[in-house]
């Protein structure tokens, strides 16, 4: 299989990398799915909200809900994420080179979330390539049952593996 993640310091760092690389491998004409994260400015008095593109360009989604000022829950909108979830896996009844995800978190730790599409994707032969944070990096090698690679969080790291598993 064809399944790598990558770990950033900083949550933006790690979308703006999986955005910028969706864009490179698009305009080499690589057939993207997935999501990717694009998160819209901030107030000052509360978090970020969190907003999905969908690959390759589809809507935006806004996946977060604002709990109220002081609330230190799990801002993830669950219907919003399975309107995500089902939006992607409506895109991937075409033809596809790459499955993208922001994030393998959470939710797809649990057996939810993106999961089952992650695995649809690899079961197919698209390249898969996922965020993480430390918290889930053995949760997501775990589910690759061993197959999947660390790639350093830097655009031409994520580019030489992706060229060295899809040869041209």
């Amino acid at each position: 299989m064809k399944i790598a993640y990558t770990m950033a310091h900083g949550r933006g760092e790690l979308d703006l990398l999986l955005a910028e690389l969706a864009q490179r491998l698009e305009a080499r004409g690589v057939a993207t799915r997935g999501i990717v994260q694009t998160n819209t400015a901030c107030e000052s008095d509360h978090r970020c909200d969190m907003d999905v593109q969908i690959l390759p360009d589809g809507d935006k989604i806004r996946i977060s809900q604002h709990l109220g000022k002081g609330a230190r829950g799990c801002r993830l909108d669950p219907n919003a994420m399975a309107h995500a979830v089902t939006t992607v896996s409506r895109s991937m009844q075409g033809p596809y080179d790459v499955f993208l995800l922001n994030k393998f978190g959470k939710q797809e730790a649990d057996g939810n979330g993106f999961r089952d599409l992650i695995a649809e994707a690899a079961a197919s032969g698209a390249t898969v390539i996922a965020g993480t944070n430390p918290l889930n990096a053995e949760n997501f090698e775990s589910f690759a049952d061993g197959t999947a690679t660390q790639v350093d969080a830097d655009i031409d790291a994520l580019l030489a593996w992706y060229d060295a598993v899809n040869p041209a």
